[in-house]
């Protein structure tokens, strides 16, 4: 399996990509989801940050706007060494778009995508440190929602969690039932796909899934369709027989279908530390070598864009 080349990770600006948005100016696309379209910009210093504008379809909702404004005043509440911070926003605007600091390395999707999973120590870290910025997330009364390896960045000194309490601002607006999907079923609590229930404890069943994700190399309730995989959630027991043993009663607990039987965030810091048979902190060394490696890769960014843009030279 190979990562993704540098030059595929920062695609250049299309025909419909904005130059600007809210006075900064973009420099390559970074991705896109079900919300918006992330791109790559700097502030006037030079910091880079990463930059989500949000879908028309979005942005016409009068419901969304209002929600939408309330979760990302909250987000800039949460200030967390395992988040990636809000540094600026436009709820008002013709097209919402937020930006918070562009974090160099790969998604944990994209890291068990190309280079398989991770070692134990690798998982017992990247557990403690997504549980940390949980913490500080629900410390400012918000429910992640929509936690899955695609929200989890993985930096050279730990990981970062991002897209916090977004997606409630999609729940509820006359696009849940027009075909837009928010949320990913395989990462979804068994009260969230039944009942559209979301507490803290909706955040630690998607930590188990992390754990598992992260540790087997594929989500515990297998792929398919997401009924199938709905269905599996609300009445079935996960897959854990490819986990190390040592992980299988913390995984266990995290997905139990009883949102009383979970742990603490704390019980699970706790635990990850007692596994562990050496002791743990975060540090460079925390990935493995070839997921290293594609953090070097993301922090050779493309030029920031010129303020104003060049202009041709007189004839």
């Amino acid at each position: 399996m190979s990562d993704t080349h540098p030059a595929e990770l920062f695609q250049p600006l299309g025909q419909d990509d904005p130059a600007t948005v809210g006075g900064y100016r973009l420099s390559a696309v970074l991705g896109s989801g079900g919300m918006g379209k992330v791109y790559l910009s700097y502030t006037l210093g030079g910091r880079p940050v990463a930059l989500k504008v949000i879908r028309p379809e979005f942005s016409e909702d009068a419901e969304f706007r209002r929600r939408f404004q309330q979760e990302v005043r909250a987000a800039q509440r949460v200030q967390g060494l395992y988040t990636a911070p809000v540094i600026d926003f436009d709820t008002d605007g013709a097209q919402p778009w937020l930006a918070t600091a562009y974090v160099p390395g790969p998604s944990l999707a994209h890291a068990v995508s190309a280079h398989g999973r991770l070692p134990l120590r690798s998982v017992l870290l990247l557990t403690i440190g997504v549980a940390e910025a949980l913490q500080v997330i629900h410390g400012a009364d918000i429910v992640h929602r929509d936690l899955k390896p695609a929200n989890v960045l993985l930096a050279s000194d730990g990981p970062r969690v991002i897209d916090f309490g977004i997606a409630r601002a999609a729940d509820a607006t006359s696009l849940t039932s027009s075909g837009v999907s928010v949320g990913t079923p395989a990462f979804m609590a068994p009260e969230q796909a039944s009942t559209g229930t979301v507490t803290a404890a909706t955040d630690v069943f998607a930590l188990g899934q992390i754990m598992a994700f992260a540790a087997i190399g594929a989500p515990a309730y297998g792929d398919g369709n997401s009924h199938a995989i709905l269905y599996r959630i609300v009445h079935e027991d996960p897959d854990l027989s490819a986990l190390p043993a040592e992980l299988k009663p913390l995984v266990a607990r995290c997905l139990s279908r009883d949102p009383a039987g979970r742990p603490s965030l704390s019980e699970i810091i706790e635990t990850c530390h007692a596994i562990s048979p050496a002791p743990l902190r975060q540090g460079e060394d925390w990935l493995p070598k070839a997921v290293a490696g594609s953090i070097t890769e993301r922090l050779r960014l493309p030029e920031p864009a010129r303020t104003p843009p060049p202009q041709p030279a007189a004839a």
